[in-house]
């Protein structure tokens, strides 16, 4: 299953009646059937235990719909599942809901779709029925197709923003090998890099940026003490990024199609139910 939407929604028997998924599997909401049978809605992990494993899955969309909201995770019968719950049930209108439900599968399976006799008596309401049913499924696909746009959009800006907010909230210097880090590079690897890149050179031990990114605030040169092999004391000029410099090289490397880790991970695990994508 591609998607978790309501495919069938209609007033049966007074309750609000709706079908999940598609009709080759059809899921029902839980909850929605505890009110159909007037289940105390507290008692719906009861009715649960009273079905198989096969005729249950707790489902979480990334997407909100009637009835569910998103990242949540509901639990859903399957269409064995729903007619295991109405059987068991002793309420009278469970046997007419098993009717009703068998009846509208039936005939959207046979036919594509449900209707009543009083439709089928009308070809002119029918035709209307058909109509406003063609219109409405166009609009559903349209407005599916631009909330995918949506969260492809949102899935390739968030790692960014996450990243250069990671970069604008640090105030401080940071060294090459932190730089790096970022990267899953050492910091001798990203200096060879850069001066591949044609954005610094060494010289006496130093990495110097070349005159076209100098004097743009990206770097500052601290001075080292050090103690020379032979004893002596003595002075070292070391290079450290500003967040400036730093925000330079994210959008230099991307450019060479180089991308921080943590724009590369971006998958998403379920750990204890399925996860449903549009």
């Amino acid at each position: 299953m591609n998607n978790l939407h309501i495919v069938e929604k209609r007033i049966l028997l007074g309750k609000n009646f709706k079908i999940y998924g598609d009709f080759e599997n059809p899921l029902f909401l839980a909850k929605d059937v505890a009110e159909w049978i007037d289940y105390d809605r507290s008692s719906i992990n009861k009715m649960l235990n009273n079905v198989d494993d096969d005729e249950k899955i707790c489902l979480i969309s990334e997407n909100s719909s009637e009835g569910i909201q998103a990242n949540t995770p509901y639990w859903f019968l399957t269409e064995d599942g729903l007619y295991e719950v109405l059987m068991q049930s002793r309420k009278p209108i469970a046997k007419k809901f098993k009717k009703e439900v068998k009846n509208i599968l039936k005939s959207i399976r046979k036919h594509g779709m449900y209707a009543k006799d009083e439709l089928l008596d009308n070809p002119d309401l029918l035709i209307k029925v058909a109509t406003e049913l063609k219109k409405e499924k166009t609009q559903r696909k349209q407005l599916e197709l631009l909330n995918k746009q949506k969260e492809q959009i949102i899935g390739e800006l968030k790692p960014r923003a996450d990243y250069t907010d990671k970069i604008l909230k640090n105030k401080g210097l940071v060294t090459i090998t932190q730089i790096a880090k970022d990267y899953g590079m050492t910091g001798t690897g990203l200096n060879k890099l850069l001066h591949e890149l044609k954005v610094q050179y060494k010289q006496s031990d130093q990495w110097l940026l070349y005159k076209e990114h100098s004097g743009k605030g990206y770097t500052h040169s601290e001075t080292i003490d050090i103690v020379r092999s032979d004893g002596r004391p003595d002075i070292k000029m070391n290079t450290k990024w500003t967040q400036k410099g730093r925000l330079f090289l994210y959008n230099l490397l991307k450019e060479n199609g180089i991308l921080p880790t943590i724009e590369l991970n971006t998958n998403k695990i379920c750990n204890h139910s399925y996860l449903v994508k549009s």
